[in-house]
């Protein structure tokens, strides 16, 4: 992806979107809060969603970075990585 300014919106409707600042392109990322969760959240579905984008982004910073050093230092090809998801 190419280095540019993004930005968090909230379009007031229970989405809440990651979009690039300079154009008009599809948002890359987006949050759909249902009314239910609005509610239990209190209406604080952008601080919500801020902190999911953020958690988002660090793990897939991690797993480039454990995926680079895997490539680069590893000599075997038929070890394959394990992953567990909850």
């Amino acid at each position: 992806m190419s280095t540019s300014l993004l930005e968090i919106v909230d379009l007031g409707d229970g989405e809440v979107v990651l979009q690039r600042a300079d154009d008009d392109s599809e948002p890359l990322v987006s949050i759909q809060f249902s009314e239910e969760a609005s509610a239990y959240l209190m209406e604080n579905n952008l601080e919500v969603a801020k902190v999911m984008i953020q958690a988002g982004i660090q793990a897939a910073a991690k797993m480039a970075e454990m995926s680079g050093l895997e490539v680069e230092t590893s000599d075997s090809s038929d070890k394959a990585e394990q992953r567990t998801l909850h």
